[in-house]
């Protein structure tokens, strides 16, 4: 499943997921609110560009890229997850997120509903859309002509791309750990002692004393034997945890960015696109 996940302003992560049917989107949402994570956070964007709290119908009405112009993420996401909504899809994202609420929500909205955004895309270019770098939805943001008068007649517009880099936490794996109790046959040797009482017989030929060998006696003996007894004493021999390090690097990250280069040819003057530059300085 893809997810775009970023940092914003108050240094917490974001996730969001997109989805084919709303009932899927409003099924993630009860989930997440279920894990304890709070509703005003989810915000659930629909395929007409609505925006609103998960749960609340607000009624207001947005453009899709408007929709989502919130959310901290790469243009050529951002791209994408509209193209999705322009198709009806339905984005959920919850914003704000500590490092356990993180957990929390990506093992939520890892779900097999998730749609696929990489497979999505594939899907998206073989019928011909161009992606980001072709997308339209561009013409969604007011432009600086439509923010000031116009001139008359044509003009020609001067672009500038400027790069802008981000940053985006992406999984590289998980680790599990599941304690259970498994149960092992172990034998143990011990010597144990028995006592027997024989009854012996001894004959004797003795002239018999009236007073000692004519009383009543009794004779008696109790025999023992040892037997095995079985306790058993458990001890924690070894803790085992999970420790999360993080540390830092730099990466350079290169790319093009394009400008409009105006060149003026002035037939009453005979001066050049440099040659006026060098005019006007």
């Amino acid at each position: 499943m893809t997810y775009d996940n970023a940092t914003g302003a108050t240094g917490h992560t974001s996730a969001s997921a997109l989805f084919d049917s709303h009932a899927d989107a409003q099924s993630a949402v009860d989930r997440l609110v279920q894990a304890g994570l709070p509703i005003a956070r989810i915000r659930v964007t629909g395929g007409s560009g609505t925006d609103a709290t998960a749960g609340t119908d607000t009624g207001q009405e947005k453009g899709i890229w408007d929709s989502l112009s919130d959310f901290f993420m790469p243009d050529e996401d951002r791209y994408t997850y509209a193209e999705g909504l322009s198709r009806g899809s339905y984005l959920v994202s919850i914003n704000d997120l500590n490092a356990v609420e993180y957990e929390t929500a990506l093992d939520i909205l890892d779900d097999e509903q998730t749609v696929d955004l990489d497979e999505r895309e594939a899907s998206w270019r073989n019928e011909g859309w161009g992606g980001y770098e072709a997308s339209s939805y561009a013409a969604e943001r007011p432009a600086a002509s439509e923010q000031s008068a116009a001139p008359s007649g044509d003009s020609i517009p001067v672009i500038e791309e400027k790069l802008r880099v981000g940053k985006r936490d992406t999984s590289h794996g998980r680790v599990r750990v599941r304690a259970y109790t498994v149960e092992t046959p172990v034998s143990e040797t011990i010597e144990l002692r028995d006592e027997r009482v024989e009854l012996v017989r001894t004959p004797v030929d003795r002239p018999a004393e009236v007073n000692a060998d004519y009383r009543e006696r009794t004779l008696e003996a109790e025999e023992h034997r040892e037997e095995a007894v079985v306790s058993k004493e458990a001890r924690v021999v070894e803790e085992i945890a999970l420790r999360k390090t993080s540390d830092s690097h730099q990466a350079t990250v290169s790319d093009t960015v394009r400008h409009t280069e105006v060149e003026v040819d002035d037939e009453r003057t005979g001066l050049s696109g440099d040659d006026l530059t060098r005019t006007r300085e």
